[in-house]
């Protein structure tokens, strides 16, 4: 039996948003594991917490690159926003980019014509910006042909620089200029959305079982028969299944037809199978947990010492 800290208690209510006491509750009915308490909470109403990856904490930039029908995208973080507007850091992360284009093992590779690797040019930025850098995740597309490459960048504080980056591939006979709005369209409607599978079937197994768990002791407390909530449950997993697959969801642009039947349409248009074969979707401090400041809080908790 795991003793139910006060650091656990502490650590559950900062993930989930829940009060002390309904935080120690979950934890004793869950032997102090905090993802199951998490999903224990979700599961009463008592949180709306959900996929970590809402959780933003780090600082730093999204970078993406297309050069010669490859592309790379990869998030470079930082300790404050304002190294990340700064020119040096940007122009850091422009340089990886390219040695990330035509390299696997990026950090060892030669950074520009320094002389120095990748992780010691960072290390070079550390000592001069005065802040720790950190390389945290470098996504690549190879050159694949009949593969057109598209990406888009949210939030940007400079070209393909930004808080999301998307990169989409889309298969078709078809030039990529005539692809060019439709491809950027698709990139924005998954980062807005952040669809978690190309197709349904894609889906994590044990993220489907998770929210089935969820959904079936939320039936339970409803006091319905079985049957009914087996039905219930059913209904809520197919739901969940299309407002996470991207080719079952919805366009954000019209607001009214799935992704797939626009690709049908697309295909009709252009007389040419269009199929959208990968798609990679990165957001700043994705599952990285970050201190908040309390200003007033603190302010409050001065006065009341007094």
């Amino acid at each position: 039996m795991v003793e139910i800290t006060a650091g656990l208690v502490k650590e559950l209510r900062e993930k989930s948003g829940a009060g002390m006491m309904d935080c120690k509750m979950a934890l004793t009915e869950n032997d102090g594991n905090i993802d199951l308490s998490i999903d224990w909470l979700r599961a009463k109403g008592i949180t709306k917490a959900a996929k970590k990856s809402d959780r933003i904490a780090s600082e730093g930039l999204i970078g993406s690159l297309i050069k010669n029908g490859s592309a790379a995208m990869i998030e470079l973080n930082s300790e404050t926003d304002f190294v990340a507007r700064n020119d040096e850091f940007q122009d850091l992360l422009r340089g990886i980019l390219e040695v990330s284009i035509d390299n696997d093992e990026v950090e060892s590779v030669q950074y520009q014509d320094t002389g120095r690797t990748v992780a010691e040019e960072i290390n070079e930025k550390i000592a001069t910006i005065g802040e720790n850098i950190m390389l945290r995740r470098v996504t690549k597309y190879e050159n694949i042909e009949d593969e057109h490459i598209f990406s888009y960048t949210h939030n940007a504080v400079a070209e393909s620089l930004g808080k999301i980056g998307v990169l989409v591939a889309i298969k078709s006979k078809s030039s990529i200029d005539n692809l060019a709005d439709f491809g950027k369209n698709i990139c924005m409607h998954i980062a807005a959305t952040n669809p978690l599978a190309l197709a349904s079937n894609e889906i994590s197994p044990e993220l489907i079982e998770r929210e089935k768990q969820i959904a079936l002791e939320q039936a339970r407390e409803s006091g319905k028969p079985e049957n009914i909530i087996e039905k219930m449950v059913e209904g809520r997993i197919k739901k969940f299944m299309e407002e996470n697959a991207l080719l079952s969801q919805v366009f954000v642009i019209d607001g009214e037809t799935k992704i797939e039947k626009l690709l049908e349409n697309k295909s009709s248009d252009l007389n040419e199978d269009i199929i959208i074969t990968r798609f990679t979707r990165m957001q700043l401090g994705d599952g990285i947990e970050k201190k908040e400041d309390d200003f007033a809080g603190e302010v409050a908790a001065a006065i009341n010492k007094n």
